[in-house]
């Protein structure tokens, strides 16, 4: 294998021992417990995201490549904590490169994983040293030889049904039968096909669900490598669960069930993992407000809720309620109610939760306080700029 792709391996020396969910909710509520918050603030734990990259790390096993995919929060102090433990990073920009670099990431550890990427950007991670790429199709691989002739890539796979909470399987991916033309194209163009990657969907609470997808990977690698190319790697991508109410295994158990299916049927390729929520969600709490609690008419069965942050200042994630946060407030433990929760925008799209009411103290007000866990990852990234002039999400580091 070249000395490009394993520069480096997971920090494994250095672990430490996850912090238990509740160790790291009581931290979070420790800090954010007698401070006042002007705005939404998301309060995010660094320690617990650095113990959470060496449980999937020791999980997956050695030698894995743990890419982190900065889109779910790119907090510098987040960034340097991960670098400085061996952590690699999954880039989907110039500037995400930027962000990675600036962290003390080595262009060795960093991936561009878009499919989708600007010519001038590529041409930019090249000549940082950045030499693996991620395509889907013909024109992506023209635009990477024409900007980083020679590169590694490895082809997205499109992939079936596969179980998760929020399937990812529509817009990034190849067929199988065109990755194997692809990696002809790629070898004909000068570059190095090395590997296959794909996604099973965000928050795969189930280990066993990779089994289909990772067959369906299996039988494509194999059929790639008897046409004569040198598949090295396997990027299994995110999936990784994050604890939103129902039941999951904890993180270093699932990573070692998935890394026992992986080199079940890829044996010694090098495993590349790419988790985002699955490293940054429990590590963040939200601070909010109660807005408003209101009924539209007396026999109106739920209630109202309005926060002072919604779908376009950081909970875009609620759309089609496919992530269920969970909520604290200074009434838990009283009688409770169900409750129709929404954001502060005067967008009637801006409704968190209706399909599937919430059920929240019927003693709840205007002015209480609310926390909202697991929060860690996809909140800041998706704040708007100031939609209706509501202020972005606010970020504090402990």
């Amino acid at each position: 294998m070249e000395m490009t792709m394993n520069a480096y391996v997971t920090g494994l020396a250095r672990s430490r021992p996850l912090a238990p969910i509740e160790t790291v909710e009581s931290r979070l509520r420790g800090f954010i417990d007698g401070r006042i918050f002007d705005r939404p603030t998301l309060v995010l734990d660094c320690d617990a995201v650095v113990a959470k990259y060496h449980a999937l790390a020791h999980g997956l096993g050695q030698g894995t490549l743990i890419h982190y995919a900065m889109k779910a929060n790119p907090a510098p102090e987040i960034l340097r904590a991960l670098a400085a433990e061996g952590c690699g990073f999954d880039a989907a920009s110039r500037g995400e490169i930027e962000l990675a670099l600036a962290a003390g990431a080595t262009a060795a550890r960093i991936s561009f994983g878009n499919t989708i990427k600007r010519p001038s950007d590529i041409a930019f991670a090249h000549a940082h040293g950045i030499d693996l790429f991620a395509a889907d199709a013909e024109a992506e691989l023209d635009k990477i030889a024409a900007h980083a002739p020679g590169a590694r890539v490895f082809l997205r796979v499109l992939v079936g049904a596969t179980g998760a909470d929020w399937p990812l399987s529509r817009k990034f991916g190849c067929a199988p039968d065109t990755a194997l033309r692809l990696m002809d194209r790629a070898a004909f163009l000068g570059l190095r096909p090395v590997g296959l990657s794909f996604h099973v969907g965000s928050q795969t609470r189930d280990p066993g669900m990779w089994s289909d997808t990772l067959d369906q990977m299996a039988e494509i690698w194999h059929a790639g490598r008897a046409r004569g190319h040198d598949l090295n790697l396997i990027n299994i991508g995110g999936g990784f669960p994050a604890f939103y109410g129902d039941p999951i295994l904890e993180a270093e158990t699932y990573a070692g069930r998935v890394g026992a299916l992986v080199r079940a049927r890829f044996g010694d390729a090098t495993v590349m993992a790419e988790p985002g929520r699955g490293l940054v969600a429990e590590a963040g709490m939200i601070v909010a407000e109660v807005l408003l609690v209101s009924r539209k008419s007396e026999d109106d069965l739920c209630r109202w809720v309005y926060l002072d942050i919604g779908k376009f200042s950081g909970l875009a994630e609620t759309m089609e309620e496919a992530i269920r946060y969970q909520f604290v407030t200074p009434h838990d433990g009283g009688e409770t109610g169900p409750c129709i929760m929404a954001g502060p925008s005067c967008d009637s799209a801006d409704v968190l939760y209706e399909q599937r009411p919430v059920h929240l103290p019927m003693a709840l007000q205007s002015g209480d306080r609310i926390l909202i866990k697991a929060t860690g990852a996809y909140t800041t990234t998706y704040s708007s700029v100031g939609f209706n002039g509501f202020p972005p999400l606010d970020l504090i580091v402990i």
